[in-house]
């Protein structure tokens, strides 16, 4: 581990405490208490602006992937798997805990990384870690996973094409998504749930989440 991710581990366990996902209960995340203070840390701590700390928290849409994986093993037992945009690392951990062979989390943000390496420590799996925009690259895995990924136009106009691609390639792709105003017209419904969430993130108590497989 460089200097820097050393740094960025710190910062990762300076500013969350591991504790149970009450709707993945067997998995255990480095949870933030309260989002603004850990934004204006972030930022802080940062050079320039930085992105939004998604890896401190349970969002809905990754709640429901981690959960219908961990329900349905199968899916990804022995194989490879990429958690696209992992965030926190909660659906790599599913994964992982689910029997893949081998699962990639990948994030643009070195702290996600982190938190992500630092959840693998915390419920006893091994990630391999990718950091950079794999969006217009065409690596093959057998699984993709993608929780929450919809939250802007410019985001879904890229990770689509992505997730289609990687479908037409053979790939089963799952997009966890708990009705975000980008999600696009034309997947296959897997799965539903009722996802607790945190009410100062999503101003609601629950998210009703579904798990949508993408085709080509």
């Amino acid at each position: 581990m460089s200097e820097t991710d050393g740094v960025h581990t710190d910062f990762v366990r300076s500013h969350t405490r591991p504790r149970p996902v009450p709707f993945i209960p067997e998995v255990t995340l480095h949870q933030a208490d309260e989002v603004i203070a850990l934004w204006e840390s972030t930022e802080a701590g940062g050079t320039g602006e930085q992105p939004p700390p998604f890896w401190a928290f349970a969002w809905a849409g990754g709640q429901a992937l981690a959960r219908f994986v961990l329900d349905h093993p199968a899916l990804v037992a022995g194989r490879t798997v990429l958690d696209l945009a992992t965030g926190s690392g909660l659906v790599a951990v599913a994964a992982a805990r689910a029997g893949a062979a081998r699962v990639t989390a990948n994030d643009i943000d070195p702290l996600s990384l982190a938190a992500a390496a630092a959840n693998a420590t915390a419920n006893d799996v091994d990630l391999s870690l990718f950091e950079g925009d794999l969006l217009d690259s065409d690596q093959h895995h057998d699984v993709i996973l993608a929780g929450d990924v919809c939250y802007s136009r410019a985001m879904t106009a890229r990770v689509l094409p992505f997730l289609r691609r990687a479908a037409g390639r053979g790939s089963l792709v799952l997009l966890g998504d708990p009705g975000r105003a980008y999600l696009p017209a034309g997947l296959t419904e897997r799965a539903a749930y009722d996802v607790p969430v945190a009410e100062s993130l999503e101003s609601v108590p629950i998210r009703h989440t579904k798990v949508w497989e993408v085709t080509a």
